[in-house]
């Protein structure tokens, strides 16, 4: 039912005249959520070039020793297309190899990284893998660079969603954004334009070949939230990312979810003369959501499950987190905004009787 709303949101107030994208296929997905926010063919199977080297990258990231040094064999120059210029028996470390793979699209750091890591047809297999781990059905890969092959496609919208995760990881996030890296005597410029053509860009990936035409996968953050645009085919890709970008991001309104001082709960309180304390936020929370995801916004709070009196005005109890999706969008500290002293002890009856005779005398 979510999705449906979400289906007739988007055809309601973000329709793309067909002329204004040039792309074969093309998709902006919301990182945070996976919402789809436009889609055109989204699902239609496409090569992909270059924008291959996401998951080549990504799979040499997540298995590590990126410091690690290592001999350029013959066999990792010997290929055509877009390279990164490694030299023969040249000492380099993967971390380094990674910055040509992703700057400069070197289809021969993309053949060193696979034989690094167990060997082309291993590395391979660990690709497809890891689509098949992350649910990308029509994703399959024949090689670690994007050269053409026959099985070797995948889909805008699951190029989309691999992006999206692929950018969760810091290490991967910091090189796609980088526009100049020098090390060694070697400077690598990105080939990705974007980066300065587009102020709130913070990657990802180029891609072409006579086959799949010009190919872009970018990222965007504006306002604390973080946009994926996809196009494949597409001869016009850095002015279409931009208008895509531009009129997602026009969805997202400030909204106002916590104002400081606002209840949000309360928390048993044992020994107090109060059985519950009341909670509230520290500060007032902005955050910029689309009309749907008003409608959608959970929050969980954090803390003990029940507290000692005395209990004070402002005294900390836990955080606050606003979520979507499970993807948290703000926190806060969670303070007392009631407060209790502690419960006076009862008294025995011989105590009670003590205390009578006392106040007689």
């Amino acid at each position: 039912m979510r999705k449906l709303f979400i289906c007739l949101l988007f055809l309601q107030i973000f329709y793309f005249p067909a002329s204004a994208i040039s792309a074969k296929s093309a998709v902006v997905i919301d990182a945070d959520t996976g919402a789809v926010l436009f889609a055109q063919n989204e699902n239609e199977v496409l090569s992909m070039a270059s924008t291959t080297k996401i998951m080549t990258a990504l799979i040499a990231i997540e298995n590590g020793d990126l410091e690690r040094e290592y001999s350029v064999k013959k066999e990792y120059t010997l290929v055509e297309g877009s390279s990164m210029y490694l030299k023969e028996n040249e000492k380099i470390s993967i971390l380094d190899t990674l910055y040509g793979l992703m700057l400069m699209s070197g289809n021969d750091a993309a053949l060193a990284i696979a034989g690094e890591y167990g060997g082309l047809d291993t590395f391979v297999n660990k690709m497809n893998d890891k689509a098949n781990e992350l649910g990308l059905k029509n994703t399959h890969f024949e090689n670690p660079n994007g050269l053409d092959a026959e099985t070797h496609h995948t889909t805008a919208l699951e190029l989309a969603k691999l992006t999206a995760y692929a950018m969760q990881n810091p290490t991967f996030a910091k090189i796609v954004s980088t526009q100049t890296y020098t090390s060694n005597n070697r400077t690598m410029t990105n080939h990705n334009k974007l980066l300065k053509m587009y102020e709130n860009c913070i990657g990802v990936k180029t891609g072409y070949t006579k086959k799949s035409g010009r190919c872009l996968v970018s990222a965007a953050q504006k306002n604390g939230r973080t946009l994926i645009a996809v196009t494949l085919n597409d001869p016009d890709d850095w002015n279409d990312h931009i208008s895509m970008l531009d009129s997602a991001f026009e969805l997202y309104k400030p909204t106002l979810i916590q104002k400081s001082g606002d209840i949000v709960g309360e928390v048993n309180c044992q020994g107090g003369m109060e059985n519950n304390i009341k909670l509230s936020g520290s500060s007032d929370i902005t955050v910029w959501l689309t009309d749907n995801e008003k409608n959608i916004l959970d929050f969980n709070i954090s803390g003990r499950p029940f507290v000692y009196a005395p209990a004070h005005i402002g005294q900390i109890y836990g955080t606050i987190n606003y979520t979507l999706n499970n993807k948290v969008l703000a926190s806060d500290e969670l303070v007392f905004s009631s407060e209790t002293d502690m419960q006076q002890p009862s008294l025995s009856i011989v105590e009670k009787i003590i205390q009578k005779l006392l106040s007689i005398f």
